[in-house]
């Protein structure tokens, strides 16, 4: 049986995060930076990032993320209660697909800050945790390709069956 091989499909994959996956922080930072392996597409509206206290707060700031070849940062308000934060992140994939994923970090003490007013939630919600969604990440291979794969491989048996078996000698 004859393979080919086509290119290699593969999301960005998030290899480190400033505040640290699982970490606890005393003072909460001023922003969120996250590194993927690959580079992420930038542009407007295409990557966004929302971070949010245990009481449901969000604390990212204005704006959009920057991009900066494979490492998204956000700016962030001053941040709140303490307990568990999450960050939610949707980025444009270097292959063109959208991940979508989140970390958790715990703020050990308070801080004095607001969180973000309802007007601005929308706009950097990545994940749609404002209205309660909690946001996956696809994965795995776009069905066009598992069609395709289909396509050949029944292509393939139809010409060995009408290709014909052995030929006899005809003595």
């Amino acid at each position: 049986m004859l393979g080919v091989a086509g290119p290699a499909l593969a999301h960005n994959v998030l290899v480190s995060s400033d505040p640290l996956a699982g970490s606890s922080v005393e003072t909460g930072p001023s922003s969120v930076t996250l590194t993927f392996d690959q580079p992420v597409n930038g542009g407007p509206g295409l990557n966004a990032i929302s971070v949010v206290s245990p009481d449901g707060g969000h604390w990212e700031g204005v704006g959009e993320p920057t991009v900066r070849d494979n490492t998204v940062t956000a700016q962030l308000r001053p941040l709140g209660p303490a307990g568990e934060y999450t960050i939610s992140y949707r980025i444009l994939s270097a292959d063109g697909h959208p991940v979508t994923e989140s970390l958790k970090f715990t703020l050990t003490k308070a801080g004095s800050g607001t969180p973000a007013p309802a007007s601005e939630i929308a706009k950097a919600d990545p994940a749609g945790t404002a209205a309660g969604s909690t946001g996956e990440n696809s994965g795995g291979v776009p069905i066009w390709v598992w069609i395709l794969g289909a396509v050949v491989l029944l292509g393939g048996g139809v010409f060995l069956a009408l290709r014909g078996g052995v030929k006899e000698d005809s003595k």
